[in-house]
């Protein structure tokens, strides 16, 4: 007994010092990312200083394509051996990717009005996102108002796993249908020279600091859960003592 408590306390401290470090790590790249954002990066000459937005847009939008791609494996995984570990951590993702998928949908709306003279447009790009989004707050409020956990953690990994179809219909609904949103500056639809040099390597920069920063917020959105589970069984304890 002894044993399992020590085993536990050290990895305990070894998640903590991780934390810890990537939380340094993302801080500094994050500075280091604003300051090649505003100050090294070319103003466009069309669209001025608001193309900047593009540097967090991007990796924002990729963030959340990342965050719903490990709730689909999370989800399958969860169903396959019924793990609570899986459940967490698809819960978890979920959850960090709604946060960015918000936040990709408000940086477009920021880069939409002085460029389309409109806050939003029922385009393709910007129609098949907010279906991402709403099929994720789904996937939350499942969890939410299931009867049981159990029966949570399944509903929301069925839909986890089904709504993960939407992701590759965002980041192809530029090519599959005539729109207004700029093409595709990365993946496998992008062109060789959609940017120039500097412009790909500060947005490849970027992107490096936010997949540092979505790994800290995932690690400690299960941290709390965890905390969250272990007070519930405290609580749940506490009840039967006073019965």
């Amino acid at each position: 007994m002894a044993s399992t408590h020590s085993v536990e306390h050290s990895r305990g401290i070894q998640f903590l010092n991780l934390k810890i470090a990537l939380a340094l790590i993302t801080g500094v790249l994050m500075l280091m990312n604003i300051y090649f954002i505003f100050m090294i990066a070319p103003t466009d000459a069309v669209l001025g200083h608001v193309q900047r937005v593009f540097y967090f847009h991007v990796p924002i939008a990729i963030m959340s394509f990342l965050a719903f791609f490990l709730v689909f494996i999370a989800s399958l995984m969860y169903l396959f051996k019924r793990s609570t570990r899986w459940d967490s951590f698809a819960h978890a993702s979920a959850e960090v990717g709604v946060i960015f998928v918000t936040l990709a949908l408000i940086t477009g709306i920021i880069w939409a009005r002085p460029v389309w003279n409109t806050w939003w447009t029922w385009e393709p790009r910007l129609t098949t996102t907010l279906i991402l989004w709403l099929i994720y707050v789904a996937y939350l409020m499942v969890r939410s108002y299931a009867p049981t956990q159990s029966k949570g953690a399944i509903y929301a990994a069925v839909v986890g796993i089904i709504g993960f179809v939407d992701v590759p219909i965002v980041y192809y609904s530029v090519v599959w249908w005539r729109s207004i949103h700029p093409s595709p500056v990365v993946g496998p639809f992008a062109q060789s020279d959609a940017l120039d040099g500097t412009m790909a390597l500060i947005l490849l920069y970027s992107l490096v600091t936010f997949v540092f920063f979505f790994a800290y917020i995932v690690m400690e959105r299960m941290e709390l859960k965890t905390s969250e589970e272990s007070l519930g069984r405290i609580r749940f304890a506490l009840r039967k003592r006073g019965q």
